[in-house]
């Protein structure tokens, strides 16, 4: 397989470089307060060898996505990927779940299995795969909490050096993960677009590899595997992905998944992918609803993986929803919270509120049938915020 950066806006093409991070023509037009221009994603081109095929997941050996055909799919040799189980994530089929909503059709994409407990490990996997393929060391972050901790865990397994700008509001598991992973962990009195804008001062003065969200193109092309498993283990496409959705780059990975997919012959057409976003935090949803971007809103919403007032990737994913019949559902922390209690006690997986999130997009989406085969993504465990799923609990003195 050939790779190549290719700009979401202009289609320039770029080689894959460590210094390339956005089309500078696209970027030259960035406005302030506005989701990135430019940002880029991963061409490929050629053939897979041998074996693939759907349902066909497991090779000889190795770790992680070594153990996958799509390992080919990416651009980094498996050879530097760092030895840690990212991937393989299970697909329930949650039987309760099923019947209590009328639905035999739903699965749950489970990435609370991964090393850290969310699905940002795909992201951070690939990001730390190439620094070590380009001798690089030193990563910076900034994150809600989610990619922080994964970035710190992962760096740890492949002996990097992380630097992290969290916004004050981060729940406390997630910073005690961050720093039992050994991580430089800066708190930002502000929200997550503050945290991003120190995280982007501090490398450009100190250096590193930046692993920010869609500004390195390699976070979207990480997180494309998690539809590849889907297809794989599903042996089809689903007809419809729901997808926690904050600053588009889930989103971005899910569509880029299928759509390499498609590319290489190996699926006909795109499923239904559905954003869902909090009320309180909904730039993506009302921006596919207006045709643009207005000024941005504080991200409020007790789902804080999703709590985003101006997400990188945005240009991007309303590009993609728009062109593939994609569409955003905006719900209540109330509902968020409900789903997350469902969700437990009804299959057995304790989901953070942003994963749950998907669950609560099901429920308020009439359109979609019964018995369509449904993938409600779970991006990240209960664990990880056990403040927020104290509100509908009542616990023993």
């Amino acid at each position: 397989m050939e790779f190549a950066y290719r700009c979401t806006e202009c289609d320039r093409q770029f080689d894959i470089t460590p210094e390339r991070m956005l089309c500078p023509d696209c970027a030259a037009l960035q406005e302030e307060n506005r989701p990135l221009r430019g940002t880029l994603e991963v061409r490929l081109s050629g053939e897979l060898v041998p074996p693939w095929s759907a349902g066909n997941t497991a090779e000889p050996s190795g770790d992680g996505v070594r153990r996958f055909p799509y390992a080919q799919m990416l651009p980094v040799e498996s050879r530097f990927f760092p030895s840690v189980p990212v991937g393989n994530s299970p697909l329930w089929e949650p039987d309760r779940l099923r019947k209590a909503l009328g639905r035999p059709g739903i699965f749950l994409k489970d990435d609370t299995t991964n090393p850290t407990g969310s699905l940002k490990d795909r992201a951070s996997l690939l990001v730390a795969a190439f620094a070590r393929q380009h001798g690089i060391r030193d990563i910076v972050v900034a994150s809600t909490g989610n990619a922080a901790s994964s970035m710190a865990g992962i760096g740890a397994a492949a002996g990097l050096s992380v630097k992290i700008f969290v916004p004050v509001s981060a729940p406390r598991a997630k910073l005690v993960q961050s720093l039992q992973y050994g991580a430089d962990v800066t708190v930002v009195d502000g929200t997550y677009d503050d945290a991003y804008r120190a995280s982007m001062e501090y490398s450009t003065t100190h250096g590193g590899l930046s692993r920010n969200t869609a500004y390195n193109p390699l976070t979207i092309e990480g997180k494309k595997t998690v539809a590849l498993e889907i297809f794989a283990q599903l042996g089809r496409m689903p007809d419809v992905v729901l997808v926690p959705t904050g600053d588009g780059v889930i989103l971005g990975g899910v569509f880029k998944g299928f759509e390499d997919l498609i590319e290489l012959g190996l699926a006909g057409t795109m499923p239904t992918v559905i954003a869902v976003q909090a009320e309180g935090s909904s730039a993506i949803s009302r921006a596919l609803d207006s045709g643009d971007f207005a000024d941005p809103l504080p991200g409020k919403t007790v789902a804080d993986s999703i709590a985003v007032g101006v997400p990188a990737n945005g240009y991007a994913a309303t590009k993609k929803l728009a062109r593939y019949g994609g569409r955003c559902v905006e719900i209540s922390d109330a509902a968020i919270l409900d789903a997350q209690r469902a969700l437990s006690s009804q299959s057995g997986l304790f989901a953070e509120p942003a994963a749950a999130a998907s669950l609560a997009g099901l429920l308020a989406s009439d359109a979609i049938p019964s018995d369509a085969v449904t993938v409600l993504l779970i991006t990240g465990t209960g664990l990880k915020d056990i403040e927020a799923a104290s509100r509908l609990v009542r616990l023993p003195e």
